[in-house]
C-alpha cells in the first residue's frame, strides 16, 4: 500500500516507503495533505502504460464532483483508497472484488504507472486513478454520501515525535471524510508502526458517528493481500495492525 499520508509508498506497503511532506493535523497555514513528493524513475513499461490506458483510467483533477456511476459507467459501491504506491495491493483487492468502483489517488508517476500496467495485465476495469492529493480530492470532488468505504494502508508514519502532527489519520481528515462516507461505510486503516497505530485507534474511536468493527485491533480482512515487503517484515518479527471502524 502506500505511504500515503505521510512518506512511504502504498500499494506495495514496503512498511518503509515514502509519501506527503506537508503536516496534514490541526489547523496549518497550507492545510492538510495526503502525499510527501518522492523521487523516482518511470520504466518503459509504465511509460507505455501511461501512454496507452492513461486515457482510459485517469480522472483529472477538479474542482467540482464528480458522479462516480458516470465516471465508472456503472453504480456500484465505491472505494477510495489514498496512496496506492506500486498499486499491487490494488490490483489484488480490484480483482478479487469486481463489483466495486475503487477511486485511487496517488501522486507519485512511476506508482500510477505501474498501476496502469497492472490493471492491462490483469484487465481490470473498476479502477480509475485520479493523480492528485487525496485531501483535496476528498474536499472537491467527491460528494456527500459517494463512498461506501475507505482504505488507508501504511501511510507514512512519521516516526520522530515532533512530526507526529503531520500524519493523515487525525481528527481534521476525518472528519473531511465522514460525510462522503454513506451510513455503514467503512474506513480501513493499517500500519507497521504501533504508535502510529494505537494513533488510528483513537483517532478513530473518538469520532461518535464511527464504531468499531473489532475489540481493538481489526483481524486482517481477507481482501487485504500481505505484500513481499509486509511478509518481510513478518518474518522478521514486525508488527503489522489493522483498524477497521464503520460509519453508524
Amino acid at each position: 500500500m502506500a505511504r500515503a499520508g505521510g512518506g512511504r509508498v502504498a500499494g506495495d506497503n514496503p512498511g518503509m516507503t515514502d509519501k506527503p511532506n506537508t503536516p496534514e493535523s490541526v489547523p496549518h497555514p497550507r492545510g492538510i495533505r495526503s502525499y510527501v513528493r518522492r523521487a523516482g524513475r518511470t520504466t518503459v513499461g509504465q511509460a507505455k502504460a501511461l501512454e496507452s490506458l492513461g486515457p482510459r483510467f485517469l480522472l483529472p483533477y477538479q474542482s467540482s464532483p464528480v458522479d462516480l456511476a458516470q465516471v465508472f459507467g456503472r453504480a456500484a459501491p465505491a472505494v477510495l483508497e489514498i496512496g496506492f504506491g506500486m498499486g499491487e495491493a490494488t490490483a489484488h483487492i480490484a480483482a478479487l472484488l469486481p463489483d466495486t468502483n475503487f477511486l485511487c489517488c496517488e501522486v507519485h508517476p512511476p506508482g500510477v504507472g505501474a498501476l496502469l500496467k497492472r490493471i492491462g495485465e490483469q484487465e481490470l476495469a473498476n479502477i480509475r486513478i485520479v493523480e492528485h492529493d487525496a485531501v483535496e480530492v476528498l474536499d472537491h470532488m467527491l460528494p456527500e454520501g459517494a463512498l461506501a468505504g475507505a482504505h488507508i494502508f501504511f501511510p507514512d508514519p512519521w516516526h520522530k515525535l515532533r512530526h507526529n502532527k503531520r500524519r493523515l489519520v487525525q481528527p481534521h481528515f476525518v472528519a473531511k471524510l465522514l460525510p462522503r462516507l454513506q451510513p455503514g461505510g467503512y474506513i480501513h486503516c493499517a500500519t507497521d508502526w504501533e504508535p502510529y497505530a494505537q494513533q488510528m485507534l483513537e483517532v478513530l474511536s473518538a469520532e461518535p458517528a464511527l464504531r468499531n468493527t473489532a475489540e481493538g485491533f481489526a483481524p486482517r480482512p481477507d481482501y487485504r493481500p500481505l505484500t513481499k515487503f509486509e511478509n518481510r517484515g513478518l518474518r522478521l518479527g514486525h508488527g503489522v495492525w489493522d483498524v477497521v471502524f464503520r460509519k453508524t
